[in-house]
């Protein structure tokens, strides 16, 4: 007998079959009308046509002919930061650049200041209401950087905070060590590489904090050499590994990514004619953030473009408090469509079964039987609304392992 079974679904939506979905196929969804599922011990037990349903269930409960779809993975947040960024967002109204903004002492380096000093404990109190917005905006699944620590000490922090986080919220969060900037001075920077690959990497590898290392590769950050020597240590203790990158300038993230086979390469903003087609035929997720192009002003990203070279394309929200301010989840999968040329399909796609690809995730994503019963209730008939609606959130209910959460 299962324990509770879902009718009522006017559409159950979900990525068709296992995998990331790459170019034409990110096109493709499994659409069921007049839907039921069964849910076990957490667990998706049957799903399709609820006329085809022949079991028991010691519970039914009655969606109301409303649409259902996976809960969404957000594959990029930095979700825990102390201060704010408003003088930057003052700043940039009146013209400077993020680039000006950083080297006067701005930006990362403001939240750095505001952030590196606060416990585990503070941290994780200050990012449970972020958490809880992505959550209620339709993420099951919460990727969380550090970065905003920069000494080994403070990153530990923050990893530990992303653990008390854990245990205040029923969503699932994916830790990761962000090694995010650096001291510009040539020597300087060399020993705080020596310093990550030396003490911080292998203390954050033994205490299990963090399941991937991502990195900032650009020209006021880290370089493509330094990058890979960071990304080797990484790999060699055991993380997965991933990039932000082109998102200001070109200089060889990308490509590095690519042979490294990184889990992702993040932002994209200005990646070029020439790198879709490295993309299109690699294994390494290409993760979009629209709330940085509407934030900042930037180019969008070309996921049209990626999409049809053969890329597998992801979409998140970036959150953080300098170049996106994104609290929904949802509104990146809209933003997507609208910005980044997605079709509804693919947004969709993106944000699900490839998000959780970037994350080197196979049990999240999707609604098939033996998968985890992670879904959105939404409180339309038709799922598309999920994307189509702005202003005002689409998400009726969010059920995480087969329990329907409080929002």
């Amino acid at each position: 007998m299962s324990q509770l079974l879902l009718t009522g679904i006017s559409q159950l939506v979900t990525p068709d079959g296992p995998g990331p979905k790459r170019g034409a196929a990110m096109k493709h969804l499994r659409i069921v009308p007049q839907a039921a599922m069964a849910i076990e011990e957490g667990r998706i037990a049957w799903l399709g046509p609820d006329r085809e349903w022949r079991g028991d269930a010691a519970e039914t409960v009655d969606l109301g002919g409303r649409a259902v779809v996976p809960g969404l993975i957000d594959p990029h947040t930095h979700a825990i930061w102390a201060g704010d960024r408003l003088a930057d967002f003052e700043a940039r109204s009146a013209g400077a650049t993020y680039e000006q903004i950083l080297s006067a002492g701005g930006g990362i380096w403001h939240t750095i200041r505001e952030t590196s000093g606060k416990s585990s404990a503070e941290m994780a109190t200050i990012a449970l209401p972020r958490i809880q917005a992505l959550a209620r905006s339709g993420a099951t699944t919460i990727e969380v950087k550090s970065g905003y620590g920069y000494t080994p000490e403070a990153e530990i922090r923050m990893l530990e905070a992303v653990r008390l986080l854990q245990t205040q919220t029923q969503a699932r969060l994916v830790p990761s060590l962000l090694i995010h900037i650096c001291p510009e001075e040539d020597a300087a920077r060399q020993d705080y590489r020596e310093i990550v690959c030396r003490e911080l990497i292998p203390t954050v590898a033994q205490r299990g904090l963090a399941l991937a290392v991502d990195i900032f590769v650009e020209r006021h950050a880290w370089s493509a050499e330094d990058a890979a020597v960071i990304l080797t240590c990484a790999r060699a203790h055991g993380f997965g590994i991933k990039l932000h990158t082109e998102q200001f300038q070109r200089v060889g993230g990308l490509e590095l990514g690519i042979k490294l086979k990184a889990l992702s390469v993040d932002h994209l903003e200005i990646c070029s004619p020439a790198q879709y087609p490295l993309l299109g035929k690699s294994n390494t997720m290409a993760t979009i953030l629209p709330g940085v192009s509407l934030h900042l002003g930037l180019p969008a990203a070309p996921g049209r473009a990626l999409i049809d070279a053969g890329a597998a394309v992801a979409i998140g929200t970036d959150l953080n408090p300098g170049s996106s301010p994104l609290f929904s989840t949802a509104a990146a999968m809209g933003l997507g469509v609208r910005l980044n040329g997605f079709t509804a399909a693919e947004a969709l796609n993106a944000s699900t079964v490839n998000a959780a690809a970037a994350l080197g995730l196979r049990n999240a994503g999707r609604l098939d039987v033996g998968m985890p019963a992670d879904l959105l209730v939404l409180s339309s008939a038709d799922w598309r609304d999920l994307l189509y609606t702005l202003g005002e959130t689409m998400v009726s209910e969010v059920w995480i392992a087969g329990r329907r959460q409080a929002l």
